[in-house]
């Protein structure tokens, strides 16, 4: 009885093992194809912003300000603009 016990504790930690093994290598490979297919349909998940170089100034944005949209934008005077 005791010997059949073991044994199921050994296949039950084999299969596991083996589930284990199979998730590690065939998790990255399906995220790599998914880059791929999204990539190749032209979605583009960056996001790109350009901004004219003669105007230089800070955006600053806070977890402790009141809406987590809010924005204070500081110009190269000091001047500020938005929620500060």
């Amino acid at each position: 009885m005791r010997e059949a016990g073991m044994s199921l504790l050994r296949a039950t930690l084999l299969f596991g093992l083996g589930i284990a093994t199979l998730a590690v290598l065939i998790v990255p490979t399906i995220e790599k194809r998914s880059r791929e297919i999204s990539m190749g349909a032209g979605i583009d998940t960056m996001r790109v912003g350009s901004i004219d170089k003669s105007n230089v100034y800070t955006i600053r944005r806070s977890v402790l300000q009141a809406s987590p949209d809010a924005t204070c934008i500081i110009e190269a005077d000091g001047t500020r603009r938005g929620s500060c």
